[in-house]
């Protein structure tokens, strides 16, 4: 696997509400976090953009409101920000796609000259599978680090219920296998951008 070296990190909705097992369920992929931290370093001591992506949610009761203290991004994120040698980026946004949040992501990446974005962040299944759907549609070449990302349990239609492991595969498979993004581990693409 190639990394380019202008290849942009985006880092979905990493943010504190996620925290909040009661509201959210049962998560897993515990070293998410880890894996999530390790790739924003690389991404920022070799000079690469990252994009930070934090959702806005409009649903009431929801802790990612931006009136709540969870809307904020997790420390060792925030903490991170600003600190790296490439550009760098806040899109916020109020539905599952990062392309469709503010500023235009697609438009940044397209006047910076970037093809490639790495994705990573929360909820699998849910911003981070949008948002790769959407950027493989617009042309982008897409690569999810499914090891540095996570979800929860859910429960659908008719009583179906699956766990957050069984979603983060679907979410693999239908991303890889539908051609949408190349999805690997956290390890070939640190491995890729050094």
């Amino acid at each position: 696997m190639d990394i380019a070296q202008n290849a942009a990190l985006v880092v979905v909705d990493v943010q504190k509400g996620f925290e909040e097992a009661g509201f959210w369920g049962p998560r897993n992929n515990p070293e998410a976090d880890d894996n999530i931290a390790a790739l924003i370093d690389v991404w920022q001591s070799t000079g690469r953009p990252v994009v930070f992506v934090r959702h806005d949610s409009v649903m009431p009761g929801s802790p990612l409101r931006p009136e709540c203290e969870g809307n904020g991004f997790k420390e060792y994120v925030e903490r991170r920000r600003g600190k790296g040698g490439g550009a760098e980026l806040l899109v916020t946004k109020s539905v599952n796609s990062a392309f469709l949040g503010t500023p235009d992501l697609g438009a940044w990446l397209r006047e910076a000259g970037i093809s490639q974005v790495v994705l990573t962040g929360i909820q699998t299944n849910m911003c981070v599978e949008t948002t790769a759907r959407m950027g493989g549609n617009l042309g982008y070449e897409v690569v999810v680090a499914l090891d540095a990302t996570y979800t929860f349990d859910l429960e659908g239609p008719f009583g179906w219920r699956q766990s957050a492991d069984e979603l983060a595969r679907a979410s693999a498979v239908s991303l890889h296998g539908g051609g949408f993004a190349d999805v690997v581990t956290t390890e070939e693409v640190l491995t890729a951008a050094e």
